[in-house]
């Protein structure tokens, strides 16, 4: 039963862990990066799709995207889907390509960012701790029905307190890297 819940308890740590390298991933620095327009959506013969399942997705230089539909009469709805959203991207078409540059950022809207993405890694730390208090209250449940003995209990807080730790570094380390991401001009 400690195992499972330790098991339970890391999966759901990895999960968060995951959200919140996917919401860093939506911030955008001064270089572009094909990932920031995984959440564009596009209007594909009445349902919305990700535009990365109607175009191809490719960097043509460090600042600029480039988006290529599949189908020529894609261009102009790809294009406005990204215009739309709010990432604050204005794209041009060249053709049969849709090029997406990236505008730098001033030093004012990088320590924005740099705030929003402090609250991000905030919020993980908090999903975290959570998950080691609802798992440390399952165990002292345990206790009290007398499922498992109170030295098993606190070898598992202990490793439960480790899992905890181990993923807050993690949340801290991606802090760090995104930190560092924004402020290199």
């Amino acid at each position: 039963m400690i195992a499972e819940l330790k098991k339970q308890i890391e999966q759901k740590m990895q999960k968060s862990l995951e959200a919140l390298k996917n919401d860093l991933g939506k911030v955008r620095t001064g270089r572009a990066h094909t990932g920031l327009l995984d959440h564009v959506q596009v209007d594909y013969y009445g349902s919305m799709v990700p535009v990365n399942q109607v175009a191809n997705i490719n960097l043509l230089d460090a600042r600029t995207i480039g988006v290529q539909p599949w189908e020529k009469g894609m261009i102009a709805k790809v294009e406005k889907a990204i215009r739309d959203s709010d990432l604050g991207l204005n794209p041009a078409t060249m053709g049969d390509v849709v090029r997406v540059p990236m505008p730098a950022l001033t030093e004012e809207r990088r320590k924005d960012l740099i705030k929003v993405v402090r609250s991000e890694a905030e919020n993980a730390r908090v999903a975290v701790r959570n998950l080691r208090r609802d798992a440390n209250s399952q165990l002292k449940e345990s206790v009290k029905s007398k499922e498992i003995s109170e030295d098993e209990e606190r070898r598992a807080e202990e490793d439960v307190q480790k899992l905890t730790d181990r993923y807050i570094a993690e949340v801290d380390k991606l802090l760090a890297e995104k930190e560092k991401d924004l402020m290199q001009v």
